[in-house]
């Protein structure tokens, strides 16, 4: 009687533990640009392929290529039982409040816009800290007084990246000015490295020499203008120093891979809670980035430099103007 009773126990728990990692079927929708854009969908690529190493759990994926494929992805994703499901990027929100409302008991996250829904973990951060810091040490960097900035898709998010990279730059050096263009108005703009290379050549044919681009994989073309033109760039998303290294003064860290960890770790140990998480400095949701790479352009006093301009955005001292709350940039 008793091996039985014990027996039935390790099948009850065994049966537990099965359900436990049947439960467990995290996806995520890759946005415009794709996984591999060296930029922001390659930082949430990171963050679950790291996930899948440390617990042998696999995920399903899918890559946009059209707008019209978001909500269809989505929704194929909850109805083979994913769970909880990622959105890659502030364009797939109105695709995740719709599905959320269809499949009430999946959890979904998204990064980079707000989706209010009793189910749905919206993650934001405050790209207009990270921005100020590369911003800084563009300053301290360029040696003509002008420094540019090349951003994608002209949409309120990527000016905050703009606006706070002014920020820092004015902080650094008063009598600064800085070039910016976007790249276009439709989500093409996030994958045209032409267009960004010559939008960088023209900034330093009037005399900028370091660009921040914050262009998704358009930065590409950022990159090798600078390099060609023998400039400085500054990365953004995931550490990009390694694309051009010599000509990369630094990466302006967004950690989407850790947020995108975070989201399938949650949910695996039970932790994940809906509502609105935001990441800046103080949560270590944005930096800026120091390798081999890029440790001969970055000097002592630069680095003096951002570790007081750092020094005065926690203790509040700085406070950088979020062109998202309020569109006048200082």
């Amino acid at each position: 009687m008793r091996v039985t009773l014990i027996a039935a126990t390790a099948a009850a728990m065994l049966t537990a533990v099965s359900a436990q990692a049947e439960e467990i079927k995290p996806a995520v929708v890759f946005d415009m640009g794709g996984k591999f854009d060296k930029s922001f969908n390659e930082g949430v690529y990171n963050g679950v392929e790291k996930f899948a190493k440390e617990t042998g759990i696999k995920y399903r994926e899918f890559e946009v290529t059209n707008p019209s494929q978001r909500e269809q992805a989505i929704r194929r994703m909850a109805q083979k039982g994913a769970n909880p499901i990622l959105g890659v990027g502030f364009a797939q929100a109105p695709a995740i409040e719709k599905v959320a409302k269809e499949f009430p008991k999946v959890r979904f996250t998204i990064i980079d816009m707000v989706v209010d829904l009793p189910n749905v973990q919206s993650v934001v951060f405050k790209e207009q800290e990270g921005s100020f810091l590369v911003g800084v040490m563009a300053a301290e960097a360029s040696k003509t007084g002008k420094v540019g900035f090349v951003g994608g898709m002209d949409i309120p998010l990527i000016r905050r990246f703009a606006c706070g990279y002014v920020q820092g730059v004015k902080w650094a050096n008063g009598s600064a000015s800085v070039l910016q263009n976007m790249t276009g108005t439709t989500p093409s703009a996030w994958n045209d490295p032409t267009k960004g290379a010559e939008l960088a050549r023209s900034q330093f044919d009037r005399g900028a020499d370091v660009v921040y681009a914050a262009a998704g994989g358009t930065g590409i073309g950022v990159y090798q203008a600078a390099k060609d033109a023998g400039k400085l760039a500054i990365g953004v998303d995931s550490n990009q120093n390694h694309i051009q290294p010599g000509t990369m003064l630094t990466s302006m860290l967004k950690r989407v891979d850790v947020a995108a960890y975070a989201a399938f770790k949650g949910a695996k140990d039970g932790t994940w809670k809906a509502g609105i998480q935001v990441l800046g400095l103080a949560e270590n949701g944005v930096g800026w980035a120091l390798d081999d790479n890029n440790a001969k352009l970055v000097t002592g006093p630069m680095k003096a430099k951002v570790a007081e301009a750092e020094k005065g955005i926690l203790s509040g001292s700085i406070k950088v103007h979020d062109y998202m709350a309020d569109s006048k940039c200082p």
